[in-house]
């Protein structure tokens, strides 16, 4: 996650009011009510982001062996971003192995696996997984937002819904995730005729 300049701003007058509480002026308040919106939104995003990584992945890996080199580097990536990997990719990896690439993840994925197994008994969630929604910014000295009633968790729109002004719309796959671009083939030499 990124932060603008101005954000940055924000974030660290926050941190020194939190460390060093005083009360905050109006302007301070709506700047900190608007960084924590920019931040519910980033996280939103990320997760809408995931969900379309996933999906690709699964689409990918349904359609092996056709799609093995987009399966494989779909796979990399999702689990760059923190993914679990699944029973269907361990098997999938286990078909493709002959692949020096595939049988590097295949090693990868089940020290991956295994984590993942040790961490559940252990009663702890890892992997990729939908971030828990977060409570609102409500504990700031000083800010009147403390004293109203915490706002209701908003509903997704049906998709039949119309958009309000605001409203961004969900970004498409292709939009995401921008077509990989197949490596050029070597030139071939042209052989003399003798």
């Amino acid at each position: 996650m990124a932060f603008s300049a101005d954000e940055l701003r924000v974030l660290r007058r926050a941190l020194a009011i939190a460390l060093h509480p005083m009360p905050l002026s109006d302007e301070d308040v709506q700047d900190c009510l608007r960084l924590a919106g920019s931040v519910d939104e980033a996280v939103g995003e990320a997760g809408r982001l995931r969900a379309f990584l996933l999906a690709d992945l699964a689409r990918y890996r349904n359609a092996l062996p056709g799609s093995v080199t987009g399966y494989l580097e779909l796979l990399q990536d999702a689990l760059a971003a923190g993914y679990d990997p699944r029973p269907d990719d361990l098997a999938a990896l286990r078909a493709l192995r002959g692949r020096p690439l595939a049988a590097t993840l295949l090693e990868r994925c089940q020290v991956l696996a295994e984590r993942s197994v040790r961490a559940r008994l252990a009663g702890r969630s890892p992997g990729l997984a939908a971030p828990g929604p977060r409570s609102r910014l409500l504990a700031l000295p000083g800010g009147r937002a403390a004293d109203r009633e915490p706002d209701r968790p908003r509903t997704p729109a049906a998709p039949d819904s119309p958009r309000k002004p605001g409203d961004r719309p969900m970004p498409k796959p292709s939009e995401v995730f921008p077509p990989r671009r197949r490596p050029a083939p070597p030139p071939s030499e042209e052989r003399a005729a003798g």
